[in-house]
C-alpha cells in the first residue's frame, strides 16, 4: 500500500511525514519543484514547525518520498488523501481552483478499489458533489462502485501540527457507510479516527469548530474593549469571571487560512447574523488598535508580529498586513519586526522600514504573543500597545 498525500504545505507536510514515521510509503505532491527537491533531500522546507525538520531528515528520499508530479504519483498510489488550500476571493466566495487541479490529478491515475480522501476544510457537500463530479469525469470511473470516496478535516494548529495530529481524532465521513468504514480502516493505522454518519457531517463539524473560534474570540474582544472603558484590567476580569460555564478565550487577531475563511461558508448561503457580525467585528479590531495609536499622536508607529500568528511564517490574512495598509492610508511611517522574516523580507513584502532599534518609533503595537522582545519592550511599557498581555 502506497500513500500520496496532495500539497506538501503546512498541514499537508506534517501530515505525510507523520504518516511516514509510522512505517507506511509516502508519496507526497506538490507544485513546488524546490520544496521537493529538499524534501527528497531529507531537508524541511518549513523549518519553522516545531519536529517536522527530524521527521523529514529521517524520511525525505525514503519512506516519504516528493514529486511535482501529481498524474505520476496518482498511477503510484492506492490512497489519495488532498489537503490543499482553500482561499476566498475578494467577494468572500471560495475559491475551488487548486481543489479542482488536485482532484483531476488524482483521477488521471485513479484505480478501481482505491480510496480518495478530501482533508481541505470546505463547504456542506462539496465532497459528494464537486470533488465526487472530478473524480468521476476525469476518471471514468464510480465513487462507490469502482473507488471509495471519504472526508476527513484536518485539525491541526500550524506551530503545533506534529504533536496535533498525534493527539486529536480524526473525523472521517464517507459518502455511504461502506466508504466511510474503508477510510476508517486506513486512518487507523496512522491516527485516531472517529466515524461519523457521512461526508457532509464531518464537513460541517469542521466549519461548526472554526465558527464557534471565531464567534467566542469577537466576544472576547468586545468584552476586552468593555474592560478599557471602565478602566479595567481585562487579564484580571477574565481571570476572576472563570469556571465550569465561563471559559472567555483570549482577545485579539483573527487571520490565517482557517478562522477568517470557514464562517464565510455559512454566510453566504444562509442567514446567520451572529456569526457574519462576529466575522465584522474581528476583522474591525484593527480599527479600534488604530485609534489607541492615535492617543500617542505618533510620526512613526512600529508592528512587532507580522504573520496572522507568532511562531508560523505566513501573511494569509495576517491582521498585521491590514493594520499596515491602514496605519498608512493615515499618513504614519510604519516599522515591522518579525523573527521568522529577514530584514529584505519584511521591507520587501510587508513594505514597511525595519525596526531595529525600538527607540526610532513614538508607538510600538505587539500583535501577538512574541516573547523574545519583552525584556526589552517592558522597559519602554508605556509606548507600547500589548495585544496579547506579553508584558505582564
Amino acid at each position: 500500500m502506497k500513500i500520496s498525500v496532495v500539497g506538501l504545505g503546512k498541514a499537508g507536510l506534517p501530515l505525510a511525514a507523520v504518516i511516514a514515521d509510522k512505517g507506511l510509503d509516502v508519496l507526497g505532491v506538490d507544485l513546488d519543484k524546490n520544496k521537493v527537491e529538499k524534501i527528497n533531500k531529507g531537508i524541511n522546507p518549513i523549518e519553522e514547525e516545531p519536529g517536522l525538520s527530524i521527521l523529514i531528515k529521517k524520511h525525505g528520499g525514503k519512506r516519504l518520498k516528493a514529486t511535482d508530479n501529481s498524474i505520476a504519483a496518482a498511477k503510484q498510489s492506492n490512497i489519495h488523501i488532498v489537503i490543499v488550500p482553500l482561499f476566498i476571493d475578494k467577494n468572500k466566495k471560495p475559491d475551488f481552483s487548486l481543489i479542482k487541479k488536485a482532484c483531476e490529478g488524482v483521477a488521471k491515475g485513479l484505480k478501481k478499489k482505491d480510496l480518495v480522501v478530501l482533508e481541505t476544510t470546505v463547504p456542506v457537500n462539496t465532497t459528494e458533489t464537486l470533488v465526487k463530479d472530478i473524480l468521476e469525469k476525469n476518471s471514468k470511473l464510480k465513487a462507490g462502485k469502482d473507488f471509495y470516496l471519504a472526508y476527513s478535516p484536518e485539525r491541526i494548529m500550524t506551530g503545533y501540527s506534529i504533536s496535533r495530529f498525534k493527539e486529536f481524532p480524526k473525523l472521517i465521513g464517507g459518502i455511504d457507510k461502506e466508504n466511510t468504514n474503508k477510510a476508517f480502516e486506513i486512518y487507523k493505522r496512522f491516527a485516531k479516527p472517529i466515524k461519523v454518519s457521512n461526508s457532509r457531517t464531518a464537513e460541517f463539524a469542521k466549519i461548526a469548530e472554526g465558527i464557534c473560534r471565531d464567534v467566542n474570540i469577537a466576544l472576547a474582544n468586545e468584552l476586552f474593549k468593555a474592560a478599557e472603558h471602565y478602566n479595567l484590567d481585562f487579564w484580571e476580569v477574565r481571570e476572576a469571571a472563570r469556571h465550569e460555564f465561563c471559559n472567555i478565550l483570549e482577545p485579539g487577531n483573527v487571520g490565517g487560512l482557517c478562522i477568517p475563511v470557514y464562517p464565510w461558508f455559512l454566510i453566504n448561503e444562509l442567514d446567520v447574523p451572529l456569526i457574519k457580525v462576529a466575522r465584522e467585528l474581528n476583522d474591525n479590531m484593527i480599527n479600534y488598535y488604530a485609534k489607541k495609536i492615535e492617543k500617542f499622536k505618533p510620526q512613526k508607529v512600529g508592528i512587532i508580529g507580522l504573520g496572522f500568528r507568532e511562531g508560523v511564517k505566513e501573511k494569509a490574512y495576517s491582521r498585521s498586513i491590514a493594520l499596515i495598509d491602514l496605519l498608512k492610508k493615515k499618513g504614519y511611517d510604519v516599522y515591522g519586526l518579525d523573527p521568522l522574516y529577514p530584514k529584505e523580507e519584511i521591507e520587501n513584502e510587508f513594505k514597511v522600514r525595519y525596526l531595529d532599534d525600538f527607540t526610532k518609533v513614538d508607538v510600538i503595537v505587539l500583535m501577538n504573543k512574541e516573547h523574545r522582545y519583552k525584556d526589552k519592550l517592558k522597559k519602554i511599557r508605556n509606548r507600547v500597545i500589548d495585544i496579547k498581555n506579553v508584558l505582564s
